[in-house]
This record gives C-alpha cells, sequence and structure tokens, in this order.
C-alpha cells in the first residue's frame, strides 16, 4: 500500500473518531431524538439557514462513513423543516455522502479487487456498463440490500460517478419522502418497523425490480423480432 493510501486511512480513522465523539452511541436513535424535539425545533426557529447547514453537514458526514442513524435523522428532518426543505436538505445530503462512501470503497480497494477477480470483475464491469443504472436503480429500492453495502459494491465496478448520483437520488427519493412525512408525527413513533409494513417492503421490492423486467421483456421481443 503506498504512502497516499496509508495517509488516506489515517485521515478516514481520524473523521471515524471525530464524528463518534460528536455523535456518541445513542444520540442517533428515536429516543434520543423524541427526548430532544422541542429544544432543535425552537433552535431551528431562530436560526433557519444555520441549522439547515448543519444538519445537511451532519447528514453528510453519517452517510458517508455509514454510521447507522440515517433513518433516525431523516424522521429528524420531517420534524424539524417543511416537507420540501427537508426533501431537498435529505435528498441532496444523502446522495453525497453515498456518493463519497463509493469513492472511498473505489479509492481503497478496487483496485485490489480487479486483480485478484479480474475474470469475474470483467463480466461484472461489462454487465454494469450494459445495466449498471437498472442494477444501482433496484438495490437502492429494495430495502434487503443495506445503504453501506451497495456503497461498497457499486465502488467496486466502473460505474460513473455522474450515472451514480442521478441513479441513487432518484432510486432513494421514495424511501426519503415516506420517512420525513413519517417524521411530522414524530412524537407517535415507538420503532422504525412502524414506518416500512411488509407490504411496503413488497412495494418497494417491485418498483427497483420493475425496470430491470421491462428492459428484459423488450429485449426478448426485440431479439424474437431478428
Amino acid at each position: 500500500m503506498n504512502i497516499r493510501k496509508i495517509l488516506f486511512l489515517c485521515a478516514l480513522l481520524g473523521a471515524f473518531v471525530l464524528a463518534f465523539s460528536f455523535l456518541p452511541p445513542g444520540m442517533l436513535s428515536l429516543d434520543s431524538v423524541r427526548t430532544h424535539h422541542q429544544a432543535l425545533q425552537a433552535t431551528v426557529a431562530h436560526s433557519p439557514l444555520q441549522s439547515a447547514a448543519l444538519y445537511f453537514a451532519v447528514y453528510v458526514v453519517v452517510s458517508a462513513l455509514s454510521i447507522p442513524g440515517a433513518a433516525i435523522l431523516t424522521l429528524l428532518g420531517g420534524a424539524l423543516f417543511s416537507v420540501w426543505q427537508g426533501i431537498v436538505l435529505v435528498s441532496f445530503a444523502s446522495t453525497l455522502g453515498a456518493t463519497l462512501a463509493m469513492l472511498v470503497s473505489r479509492y481503497l480497494l478496487r483496485d485490489w479487487v480487479q486483480q485478484r477477480f479480474s475474470q469475474q470483475m470483467d463480466t461484472v464491469n461489462a454487465g454494469m456498463n450494459r445495466d449498471g443504472a437498472y442494477y444501482l436503480f433496484a438495490l437502492r429500492l429494495m430495502p434487503l440490500f443495506p445503504f453501506f453495502l451497495v456503497n461498497l459494491l457499486s465502488g467496486l465496478t466502473r460505474l460513473g460517478v455522474w450515472r451514480y448520483w442521478w441513479v441513487s437520488q432518484l432510486a432513494m427519493l421514495p424511501a426519503t419522502a415516506i420517512f420525513l412525512n413519517a417524521g411530522r408525527e414524530l412524537g407517535k413513533l415507538t420503532s422504525l418497523r412502524d414506518i416500512l409494513s411488509p407490504g411496503m417492503v413488497i412495494a418497494f421490492t417491485l418498483l427497483g425490480l420493475l425496470p430491470l423486467v421491462t428492459r428484459w421483456l423488450f429485449s426478448r421481443y426485440f431479439h424474437s423480432l431478428h
């Protein structure tokens, strides 16, 4: 490993330490957010721009470092900001954080993985070049695939950064809107399971698979014509 990657790892470790110093375990929990809800609302009312900027920055850090709590932060955004403010803040913060996490994975791991599994990665990269946007869209919508895992796996491929950004932002919008709306009734929530019911999980999965299935059907149809 070269000196640049060692320095980068040290910086990344330092960012983790700082993040956990400012966000100790338990702070990004439903109980903690409910406890400080009124105080945070007063802060936002007094300093709306500074509060929005701080919220955005914290969300980016949590997403980029894959710290558990992004869902809680989204609920908090719904409780503190208007619907459209929340959508703009969370959508861009989560996408920026996801893109940074993907780039970290790409910088630290991709060369080693590409060399170690060159034949398999050639097949993966060919598929990603052809259908990468569709696969990413499906993975982002399926609650079964954790946020950090999609970032990590995408970094190992040659999927373009711009494509990664817009597909992620588009695919994460439905869940963002649902969690922001749920945050407006923060006091009534007892668990994150109150938001994502089994039926909603199935609906998200089907929505994510729709572009892939449609593309497959079109390819089969046009192939049969020839």
